[in-house]
């Protein structure tokens, strides 16, 4: 009788270190040739567990045939992953075939109509945080919460799973205060002008902020024209106890880690479902160590919320999910119809928070109304402060130039920004092409056209608005003006624009309000 040698699967491969960012995804090489790839029978995209005595991964396989990548004898490992696995280069690992995730068999559940438990919902974010799961089925949950839905229940589940997920920071303070905008709204940069404000009165409030995914400019992205925001968890921690306040970015301090990971597959799908963004924010929140939240729901017809409906439904989400966290939280609905600011994208907005800080007198009203609006809510979280008080004590705060003073001390201990932008020298006016009074803005198109002219990967890039809802304008008048690096950035945003309209004039101006 013959026998067979059963697949060789202590075989070793030297460890290598491949300069490739993956972001937020374990990714794996192998040489065509390699014999464990040929004996085991892996195939492109599966998963892989890569091990070493104590240290393991698992990660998607690459299958690649130039021997300069990766060598027969050699596994590769991008960079997210080589750090994760936390070996030298050219430690022996050994590799095998992973196990599927076994809660896939909930999301198919899921799809299927039924209500899914804790347990089910701490299992698949379980799998999803040691990368059990692919982005295809990353994806496939994804769709199925935006699809099927998720009852209120069931949102309180996946955020308590999402915070379990990382790191959950305590402060040892009764009050620790944060904002968020749930976004689509560009410009309205008002957490760069809300923290040096709150923290300047004396609360606790330590912001870790998002880059832009599909956005023109993030908080981060913003304050980086200013000061460093990529800070250690530790130095997070000593800015925020010497200074009351914070303007960094989230991503090193591993809170609800497993957030980041479903945006990376969300946002270029153009997934965002309401419960995942409840989940999502709360789950942020709540591992940074918040106590007090207050959350800007703008609405509008081009904002990420349409409706007042809309807006009143998620408000009662929040408040639902918030409080079984633990959370005080307090909604706002504002008036999400245009952009908050002249300024879209990193440096210009950076211009209009500095020219409210500073009093200036040509500083954008808007910005600086909705900037103290939020500020003096925080503010009224001390239970010291009368309702209706916090608003005259923000502004006090912010007329003094305290603020402005709490700013530069913020950027002093993060480390001022070594490296200088300038606007992109590239101009384009866009014009009226009638009289009338400006009667809507289109958001999306907006936010469209800053992101093709650079924005914001180049910092100077982006779009100044000049003329808002109301304003009456002359034909030929200029609206806005695009900045651009590039000539190729400039034309795909001229091009993008003369097939997305983003003012409407009309003959009568348009009825005001507000939502403040």
């Amino acid at each position: 009788m013959t026998e067979t040698n059963p697949p060789n699967t202590f075989s070793t491969l030297r460890l290598k270190r491949i300069a490739i960012d993956t972001y937020h995804e374990n990714v794996a090489y192998l040489h065509r040739e390699c014999e464990i790839y040929k004996a085991e029978g892996f195939q492109a995209l599966s998963k892989i567990e890569v091990s070493s005595n104590s240290h393991r991964i698992l990660a998607s396989l690459n299958v690649v045939d130039d021997r300069n990548i990766v060598a027969p004898c050699e596994l590769g490992l991008s960079e997210q992953s080589f750090d994760q696995l936390g070996l030298a280069e050219g430690t022996e690992v050994s590799v095998a075939h992973a196990e599927p995730p076994q809660s896939m068999e909930h999301v198919r559940a899921k799809l299927s109509g039924e209500r899914l438990s804790q347990a089910q919902l701490k299992a698949i974010v379980s799998d999803i945080a040691e990368n059990r799961y692919s982005k295809p089925e990353i994806a496939a949950f994804l769709v199925t919460v935006a699809e099927a839905g998720l009852d209120r229940d069931e949102i309180l589940f996946l955020t308590r799973a999402m915070v379990e997920s990382g790191h959950r920071l305590n402060w040892h303070d009764p009050i620790v205060v944060d904002k968020h905008c749930i976004g689509g709204i560009p410009g309205n940069r008002t957490s760069m002008i809300v923290v040096p404000i709150v923290a300047a009165y004396g609360l606790l409030c330590p912001k870790t902020s998002s880059r832009a995914i599909t956005s023109p400019a993030g908080t981060a992205d913003t304050m980086e024209v200013f000061a460093e925001v990529d800070l250690p968890p530790e130095r997070l921690h000593e800015i925020v106890r010497e200074e009351k306040g914070c303007l960094a970015w989230g991503g090193t301090a591993r809170l609800a880690p497993v957030d980041d990971v479903l945006i990376s597959v969300e946002r270029p799908l153009n997934i965002d479902s309401q419960a995942q963004m409840v989940a999502s924010i709360l789950s942020k929140k709540v591992a940074c160590g918040s106590t007090h939240l207050l959350i800007d729901i703008p609405t509008g017809p081009t904002a990420k919320v349409r409706s007042a409906r809309e807006a009143i439904q998620l408000r009662k989400l929040f408040e639902y999910v918030g409080e079984r966290m633990g959370l005080q939280v307090q909604i706002v609905i504002t008036d999400g119809r245009q952009p908050i600011g002249r300024g879209i994208g990193p440096l210009l907005e950076a211009q209009d928070v500095m020219q409210v800080l500073q009093n200036a007198p040509d500083a954008p009203h808007d910005l600086r109304e909705k900037s103290l609006q939020l500020a003096g809510r925080m503010i009224e979280f001390d239970t010291y402060v009368r309702g209706g008080e916090g608003y005259s004590i923000a502004r006090d705060i912010l007329d003094s130039g305290r603020a402005l003073e709490k700013m530069n001390a913020l950027i002093h201990a993060q480390g001022p920004q070594s490296r200088k932008w300038t606007l992109g020298a590239l101009t384009h006016e866009l014009t009226a092409k009638r009289s009338g009074y400006v009667a809507g803005i289109d958001n999306l198109a907006l936010s469209r056209a800053a992101r093709l002219a650079g924005a914001p990967m180049d910092k100077g890039s982006g779009v100044y608005v000049m003329k808002r809802i109301g304003d009456p304008v002359q034909a030929g008048e200029p609206l806005f003006r695009i900045h651009s690096q590039f000539p190729a950035d400039m034309q795909f945003a001229i091009r993008w624009l003369n097939t997305h309209p983003v003012y409407r004039i009309t003959d009568q101006p348009p009825a005001s309000y507000s939502w403040l």
